[in-house]
């Protein structure tokens, strides 16, 4: 798998994932203290996360980032 292809399926798997907890853009960058735009941009592909902010998503999405990264890892 090509690595903007690793890309496209975190993005998906974060908005997934965003979307199952039941929360809007607004309400994920609510609970990061970020605007709406940066949640927008992470899950269009225009920001990249690096794993600070990897960690911080996961935790404000109250998923477990090692766990949620073995899964992910395990599609590649």
């Amino acid at each position: 798998m090509l690595e903007r292809q690793r890309y496209e399926l975190l993005r998906d798997e974060l908005k997934s994932a965003r979307v199952q907890a039941k929360l809007l853009q607004i309400d994920l960058a609510k609970r990061l203290r970020k605007p709406q735009s940066y949640i927008s941009k992470v899950e269009s592909g225009e920001r990249n996360l690096d794993i600070i902010e990897f960690v911080s998503y996961c935790e404000a999405l109250e998923i477990e980032p090692s766990k949620w990264l073995k899964r992910l890892i395990d599609k590649f």
